[in-house]
């Protein structure tokens, strides 16, 4: 999607164009706003596979424009941006990475710096949330036998939740040298805490997750207490995330009583006691 035309600064080209990134992808930027919305446009998209094919072949098609743009101007940030938009639209991740990271290194001036990270963040953060996502028993804290096939975590990569905050954090960093329109602008400045936020939620339910999974690790009350932190964290930035507050209340409740887990026969994993 191209941006509107430029009311801050803008780059000009030798032969006097004004050229702009596309605005941040939009499910990126919106994603995290309402989880339902995500719902509702896949609906859309199943009742409708026509339109969603037709979008399809439109962006193969402004690959091939991108690309010719990257041949006519090679160092132009704004071309290697727009591809790796398109890209990661279509899945290709690999490709929009190192895309996103051309168009940094031609960014000299980091006119576009903001938009560019927040397109790298959002990549990082999708390829996140499409992984294995934590289940919070309500009802009880560990005793969750019935629901032990979603207790699946085993293991926390933190450098995969630490990417998506870094190019966030980078994002709003790099706003005040945007050279792109206000609507843009805005679109960074509300949604690139709200990922970060939200990146720490999950970073810390899966913590929990670990934890309560059926196996002894020995690393349960550690990981325990780093999830809070990363909760609290989520919570500094947008106190509105209700589910971070409540696993707030989950891990207080797990450290001070302790928990146990149950196999899917019902016979006592592990017993994790609490530490008062």
């Amino acid at each position: 999607m191209n941006a509107k035309e430029n009311n801050k600064d803008s780059t000009e080209p030798e032969d006097g164009r004004t050229e702009e990134p596309g605005a941040p992808p939009e499910d990126g930027a919106h994603e995290t706003a309402d989880p339902q919305n995500a719902v509702d446009e896949n609906a859309e998209a199943a009742e409708n596979p026509a339109a969603e094919e037709e979008a399809d072949f439109d962006l193969e098609a402004q690959i091939e424009v991108f690309r010719g743009q990257i041949a006519e101007d090679p160092e132009n940030c704004v071309h290697h941006y727009n591809l790796g938009e398109a890209l990661h639209e279509l899945g290709h991740h690999d490709a929009a990475r190192e895309t996103f990271h051309l168009a940094l290194q031609y960014d000299h001036d980091k006119g576009f710096g903001a938009i560019i990270h927040f397109g790298l963040g959002s990549l990082y953060y999708h390829q996140l949330m499409r992984g294995a996502s934590a289940n919070v028993v309500l009802s009880s804290v560990g005793l969750h036998s019935a629901h032990s096939d979603k207790v699946n975590i085993t293991e926390v990569n933190d450098s995969e939740y630490q990417l998506p905050i870094d190019e966030f954090e980078a994002a709003i960093r790099d706003l005040p040298l945007l050279k792109a329109d206000e609507e843009i602008y805005e679109d960074i400045s509300r949604n690139a805490p709200l990922n970060i936020a939200n990146t720490y939620y999950k970073w810390g339910s899966d913590l929990i997750d670990k934890a309560r999974q059926l196996n002894r690790y020995g690393g349960e009350i550690q990981d325990t207490r780093q999830a809070q932190k990363f909760l609290k964290k989520a919570l500094k930035i947008d106190p509105n995330n209700s589910a971070a507050a409540l696993l707030v209340n989950v891990s207080q409740k797990m450290l001070a009583q302790g928990w146990k887990t149950y196999d899917e026969y019902g016979f006592e994993a592990k017993d994790i006691p609490g530490t008062g």
